[in-house]
Order: structure tokens, then sequence, then C-alpha cells
């Protein structure tokens, strides 16, 4: 599959992610510290940048190196951004400085994958990218019988519709389901339109990175040939 080439202009914190700088958080806080130069100027918030611009950044200490770790999420985990009361990966996780790429409903679980490396965040979740995550699904009624293909087909969700997908029928209740896109609650939204209610959602492969026999709450490194493929297939190598 070919990679398409960013949309420049772009904004100086998603340029900053793309390049592997840091997240567009962070981005936002190396410029705040007057740590990032456009074409020999400090740049400010907001600022866009062209192709041909010349982008430096100003580190402080040296730059740690790229971390990529497969995680299995539980049920009841928040990805990002958890309200009162509610546990976010970031605050149950033993490592720091990573971050969850995409998202993982709270009551989900199953695999997320956490990393530093901001270059990633785009082209896994970026709309022009269709990249396969993989789940297992079991409901709470059975599967009606034109399910799989009306999934398949793409589901109507209010004023859009989803892009073809492919369902292995495993029972009465559960199936797999392959995704090249990430709409918001999209599998449960899908059930839903097709009067099917989701009792269970788990992740079980994103790409080449699959959950296999990882421990729920465990993580592991993604390293060798896995992690070339997965770069690869992402065009980074």
């Amino acid at each position: 599959m070919e990679i398409q080439k960013p949309l420049y202009p772009m904004r100086i914190n998603k340029y900053l992610a793309l390049k592997g700088h840091s997240t567009r958080r962070g981005a936002d806080e190396l410029i705040e510290k007057g740590q990032v130069f456009i074409n020999g100027k400090q740049a400010v918030l907001g600022d866009k940048v062209s192709e041909s611009d010349l982008v430096k950044v100003s580190f402080r200490g040296k730059q740690k190196p790229y971390m990529y770790i497969a995680y299995n999420k539980p049920r009841g985990i928040v990805t990002h951004s958890a309200q009162k009361g509610e546990k976010e990966i970031k605050n149950v996780f033993a490592l720091k400085d990573v971050y969850p790429i995409g998202r993982l409903d709270k009551d989900s679980h199953g695999l997320i994958i956490l990393t530093n490396d901001g270059r990633i965040t785009e082209r896994l979740l970026g709309p022009k990218y269709f990249h396969e995550k993989e789940y297992i699904v079991t409901t709470k009624n059975d599967l009606r019988s034109n399910f799989k293909e009306k999934m398949e087909a793409g589901v109507q969700i209010e004023a859009e519709k989803t892009a073809p997908c492919k369902v292995q029928i495993l029972d009465e209740r559960k199936f797999k389901v392959i995704l090249t896109e990430g709409k918001k609650h999209q599998i449960r939204r899908m059930c839903s339109a097709l009067f099917q209610e989701v009792d269970d959602l788990k992740r079980i492969r994103i790409m080449n990175i699959k959950l296999d026999s990882l421990s729920e709450g465990a993580h592991r490194n993604i390293e060798g040939e896995e992690l070339k493929k997965f770069l690869g297939d992402l065009g980074m190598n």
C-alpha cells in the first residue's frame, strides 16, 4: 500500500509529532519554552510550516530512545482524559514517558500500543491510512442470520456509512471483525444499528502486533522483526 505524503502547510505541533520530536501536546510545551525555531525564528503556538521550511528543536539534555510497547488494557481503565473517579492508563501503567496511540473504550479491553514516538500517531490513525485492527466481540443476543452480510457491507450510522469490513462468525453470540477505520465507539454503534447489543469487546491485533497470550494488565516490548515490519508498514523505515 502506498503511503500518502503529509499535506503542507501544517501546524508546527503536528509537524514535530510527525518527525518524532514529541506528541502534539509535548510539541506545544517545547514551543512555549522557546525551544522550536522555524527558519531561524522562534516559533509560536499556531505557526504553520511548509515542506521547504527549516525547523530546528533545541532539546535540553539527551533525547530519549524510542519505546514501543504492547499493553493488554483491562476493562474499566480509561485511555485518555479520565473524569473524576476514573482510572487512566498513565496512572496505572508502570512505565513513564510513553502514551497510548488511539483509544479503547473504558468498557472494552485488549491491545493498545504505547510509545514515545510521535511520528506514529498520524500514520496509524489518520483517516487517509487504512491499517487493520482486529477484535473479538460477544453480543448479549443471538446474531441474526444476515448479520455477517450486513456488517461486512458497511453500516449506516447517523449521517455516515462505515467502510466495508471482514467478519467471521465464531458462534451464536460471538464474532471476529477486522476494521480499517476507527470511528468513535464504531463496533458498538454498528452492532446497535443491526439490533445487536455488545456484551464484551476485545481488541486482539493492530496491524502485525498481536495480543496473543499477553495477560490482562501486562505489557511487552515490541522489538526485532516485529517492530521492523510495524514501522515499515507505516512507511517509517
